[in-house]
């Protein structure tokens, strides 16, 4: 059992899955400090407060927290943002590639059959 762990741990599927959690982690610290102290002063200048966090409004002896909601929201919107542009990049570049490896399958095809014709030629004559 301890083998089939250590196998499981070594695939690179494993590997990749827990660098891109770590790098996501990392990624979205990032993003919570980008909109704590950069964006939503921003907005606060617009509203008249500067801490998003503090806007509540209380029903009754219920409050309800609507600032870390927005803030939330925003946190969510500049990750997808980024995460749609980095898949975009990448369908790019993996787009561009398939196509040279494309064009390079065309021309060894394209030499395979000019030495075919070479071959027959010869063996003609």
């Amino acid at each position: 059992m301890l083998k089939e762990f250590r196998d499981f741990i070594s695939r690179g599927n494993v590997m990749d899955l827990a660098v891109g959690v770590i790098m996501g982690a990392a990624f979205t610290a990032i993003v919570q400090s980008l909109v704590s102290n950069l964006v939503n002063p921003l907005i606060g200048l617009f509203l008249g407060k500067i801490d998003l966090s503090n806007l509540t409004f209380a029903v009754g002896d219920a409050t309800f927290k609507y600032g870390t909601f927005i803030e939330s929201i925003i946190n969510f919107l500049i990750i997808a943002l980024v995460v749609f542009f980095l898949v975009k990049i990448m369908n790019k570049v993996i787009s561009k590639r398939e196509e040279e490896a494309e064009s390079e399958k065309t021309k060894e095809d394209e030499m395979i059959e000019y030495l075919k014709k070479i071959s027959e030629s010869l063996d003609k004559k």
